[in-house]
């Protein structure tokens, strides 16, 4: 359950990014602003990151403000699941990442499991989409929804990129430790589960 301070924060930060974008009247606009400076104070206050380093990541956005489109790969091979190791932090993930535009859901999947993993796919279904924050507490200041999409693998070999450092296939029993950020044991198992179903209803939450 997201902290109640990080929903404010979000919440405020929403608000005075929707009025600086509308807003005509100056005295609104300077209120605005008020607003969004709070939200970046709440966010600095609890986590310690100073004012600048939270504006740029937090405050840095203009227009309505919408949930970001994390694109998860779920591929698998002799009922192994395919992981890359982040070079940020040295765990493992399917991959993936944020959708870029112009690409469809498929198109992201594709791109992604090539440039992280090397590997040649061809998507299938969609497993889940789910809120990232209702599954990780990290007090992460975004709202990102998680696009988990099976893939049948056709071939790979792993190529060397700025993102990850290794990509390997794993058996449910013994996954390799997690970068629980962008994908958790529960969403790993799931996916295995989802394997095992012809017809599958995918899950949204």
């Amino acid at each position: 359950m997201e902290k109640q301070w990080l929903q404010w924060a979000k919440e405020l930060q929403a608000i005075s990014q929707s009025g600086l974008a509308y807003s005509k009247n100056e005295f609104d606009i300077e209120r605005f602003q008020r607003i969004r400076e709070i939200s970046v104070e709440i966010m600095s206050e609890y986590t310690q990151i100073s004012n600048t380093k939270i504006r740029s990541l937090f405050a840095n956005e203009t227009g309505y403000q919408t949930p970001k489109i994390d694109v998860r790969a779920v591929i698998f091979n002799n009922n192994k699941i395919l992981m890359v190791k982040e070079k940020k932090d040295n765990k493992w993930s399917l991959p993936g990442g944020y959708a870029d535009i112009d690409l469809s859901v498929s198109e992201n999947a594709k791109k992604e499991s090539m440039e992280e993993a090397g590997a040649v796919v061809s998507p299938k279904r969609i497993i889940a989409v789910l809120d990232r924050n209702k599954y990780v507490d990290d007090d992460y200041p975004y709202s990102i929804y998680k696009i988990f999409v099976e893939c049948d693998y056709i071939e790979g070999e792993y190529i060397n990129n700025i993102e990850t450092c290794e990509a390997e296939f794993f058996d449910s029993d013994n996954l390799p430790q997690l970068s629980l950020g962008r994908n958790t044991k529960e969403q790993i198992e799931m996916c295995f589960k989802a394997r095992e179903k012809e017809l599958l209803e995918p899950i949204f939450d």
